[in-house]
């Protein structure tokens, strides 16, 4: 798909899409939940999609409507002996110690750029665990046969927080009051405080010691019908927000200012930039100042941030420095090489130092063709610059988006944007 996106003024009201790390997760509890459950505000991303497939693969009977999912669930007996989930990392590395509760062999596969994605971690881990495994040397596929058998154990978190979920969803519905995990150099923190309040949505009770220890505490019995709605995706509604603050006013609603998702976070850089902000408890409205200015801001914690924000960076006059290039190697692309790459054709300069990274802006956007690099965040980057740019700007592969934000340049045109889809 190619998409081609005009200079253009926005305005209007925008509804933020559905998280996709909320709902992922609300399926996984869903699977290990011995009962109903009902899952309001469904997303529809692929990464979605997978984890429904997923659960279903698993042994969980679903049933669509248009506003719900209903999954019913005895817990995960698979019916198939091999699950795939898409390109969906937090998919792969959180599935994968819930399918090893099962004492059946199965294949763990995925799709494009995940099978380039280390999976060392589950070498390392699961013999610990009696889970049987047999990698492609540290990539997919993977083949695996538990029971997992809960035990006292310390993991590395430097890499990514997402295998740390799955264990810590697999040990809940284990009932695994004696054993803890220990963790060392936890990144994304936020991640797991999402993980965590989902698993206390549901009844379990998890708790921690300053995220470098993790306690299984006895509950109350979960009952028969649990509900649960998703909430609105801080991912995505950055680059709505950015996009109103560098083109706007828009108002964006559906995101709860309370929420434990670690890119909520881009109101402070939004902030720091110098944009007009106005933040209530239903809705957030943003749009312009007379000056856009350079910032700095850490986004360690939060890394998906670094597309949006290096759109942002673009027409902030100044140097903007974001710290925690060192996230960015195992996403769907490169992402530090890869916003290097594509915003040097647009004529932004990207410097790379270290686990720094420093964003020239304030020179004019040129009109110019990009490559998504089959990334989704990095198309949406790119559809959100151009709006400032000084003429069209045409993104191949845009249909990359998918995998995360399936309606977003329809939701940039209902908001004003000229946006050519073909």
């Amino acid at each position: 798909m190619r998409v081609t996106v005009y200079p253009s003024n926005l305005k209007g009201v925008q509804l933020a899409p559905a998280s996709k790390s909320s709902m992922q997760r609300a399926c996984a509890a869903a699977l290990l939940h011995v009962g109903e459950t009902v899952i309001y505000n469904p997303g529809h991303s692929n990464d979605d999609i997978a984890a429904i497939d997923v659960i279903q693969k698993l042994g969980a009977v679903i049933e669509k409507n248009k506003d719900a999912i209903h999954v019913q669930s005895s817990g995960v007996i698979p019916i198939d002996p091999e699950m795939n989930c898409g390109e969906s990392g937090l998919g792969i590395r959180m599935f994968t110690p819930i399918a090893a509760l099962s004492n059946q062999s199965i294949q763990i596969n995925g799709k494009g750029s995940l099978v380039k994605r280390p999976m060392h971690f589950f070498d390392d881990i699961f013999p610990i665990l009696g889970i049987q495994i047999n990698s492609n040397q540290g990539f997919l596929p993977i083949q695996i046969q538990g029971p997992l058998q809960p035990a006292t154990i310390t993991v590395d978190g430097s890499l990514s927080s997402q295998f740390l979920t799955g264990l810590l969803m697999a040990y809940a519905a284990s009932d695994a009051h004696e054993f803890e995990i220990n963790v060392l150099d936890l990144k994304s923190k936020p991640y797991i405080d999402l993980t965590l309040a989902v698993l206390n949505a549901f009844g379990w009770n998890v708790t921690h010691r300053d995220y470098k220890s993790f306690q299984f505490l006895p509950h109350a019995p979960l009952k028969a019908k649990i509900e649960y709605t998703v909430e609105g995706d801080w991912s995505g509604a950055a680059f709505l927000l950015v996009a109103g603050a560098i083109a706007g006013p828009v108002i964006v609603k559906g995101l709860q200012l309370n929420s434990t998702q670690a890119d909520k976070q881009v109101l402070e850089a939004l902030k720091n930039a110098n944009t007009i902000i106005e933040i209530n408890e239903d809705e957030i409205k943003i749009g312009p100042s007379e000056l856009l200015v350079a910032f700095q801001f850490d986004a360690t914690d939060c890394p998906d941030l670094f597309p949006p924000l290096v759109a942002l960076a673009s027409v902030c006059k100044g140097i903007t420095e974001i710290k925690g290039v060192n996230r960015l190697a195992h996403k769907e692309s490169d992402r530090g090489l890869t916003l290097q790459t594509e915003f040097a054709k647009m004529g932004i300069r990207i410097d790379l130092e270290g686990d720094l990274m420093k964003i020239h802006g304030g020179a004019s956007i040129q009109a110019c063709t990009v490559f998504s690099q089959h990334d989704h965040r990095i198309a949406m980057a790119c559809a959100v610059a151009a709006l400032c740019a000084n003429g069209p700007i045409e993104i191949t592969e845009a249909e990359a988006i998918n995998k995360s934000y399936t309606h977003f340049f329809e939701d940039l045109q209902q908001l004003g944007a000229k946006v050519h889809i073909q």
